[in-house]
């Protein structure tokens, strides 16, 4: 409990928080870094995705792919190209592997939301005349929202975590605090870093998921918002009811001779 008790002294201290290596100034380099890498991972998982589960053709292999890349760790990539020619590019190696390690769940969710949408409303739609454009922007994807965007929380929350990495070859971000403390032996201030990673990617998490609950476009037709329900008043008095009616046993009467 004392190196709780001393990482909390530490992030309670205001000196820590200004200046080039304060708090403030490595969250917005890590900020900075999580939002290029993520935009760019989504620029370039996104519209993949939603082509080849439009389509259902190659997806599958195009997953596996990307799925097998998982298996090669962010580390290793980031020092091979810190290493390579592009190690003078500043952060572009970082930028780099964080994409590759983004990409996968990117990729995955949005083409296995795409194929697991209903595909009695696509098959309805297509039926009803909707050009292949409209079907992909009208249907398929607000069908295929929820995982898309499970998909892109993932990312971010994994691409929030990694980026620490980047102060191993000397980049920015909340990293530089936990390798300082490292240098120093300083492990308050070690794990103040590691808290202060872990609350910035629950605070992206939940930012996102109230994100996808405002942008859901069939946000309302989730929750049965469009269902009708029954009038408790019956119907109009005059108008004959549309019900079937209740069966009843027909008695026969047999005619009577008249006098």
């Amino acid at each position: 409990m004392g190196f709780f008790l001393d990482a909390w002294t530490w992030l309670a201290t205001g000196s820590n928080w200004t200046g080039g290596e304060g708090v403030v100034h490595r969250l917005g380099e890590h900020l900075y870094l999580t939002a290029v890498c993520l935009g760019a991972a989504c620029l370039i998982a996104l519209p993949a995705g939603l082509w080849l589960g439009h389509v259902g053709r190659g997806g599958a292999l195009a997953v596996n792919i990307s799925n097998a890349g998982r298996a090669v760790p962010t580390f290793a990539v980031l020092v091979l190209l810190t290493l390579s020619p592009l190690g003078k590019q500043g952060d572009l190696p970082t930028i780099i592997a964080l994409v590759l390690f983004a990409l996968p769940p990117l990729l995955t969710n949005t083409y296995v939301g795409m194929r697991e949408a209903d595909r009695d409303v696509v098959e309805a739609a297509r039926g009803m005349g909707m050009s292949g454009r409209q079907l992909l922007a009208r249907v398929e994807v607000p069908l295929a929202f929820p995982l898309i965007m499970t998909g892109v929380r993932s990312a971010a929350v994994q691409v929030v975590a990694t980026a620490t990495l980047a102060a191993l070859p000397g980049g920015g971000g909340l990293g530089r605090i936990i390798t300082a403390g490292f240098g120093t032996y300083d492990t308050p201030q070690v794990v103040a870093g590691a808290a202060l990673v872990a609350a910035l990617a629950l605070l992206v998490e939940g930012v996102l998921v109230v994100a996808e609950r405002f942008l859901d476009p069939m946000r309302g037709r989730r929750r049965g918002g469009g269902k009708r329900q029954p009038s408790a008043a019956g119907p109009r008095s005059g108008s004959p009811s549309r019900s079937t009616p209740d069966k009843f046993d027909e008695k026969v009467i047999p005619a009577q001779p008249t006098a």
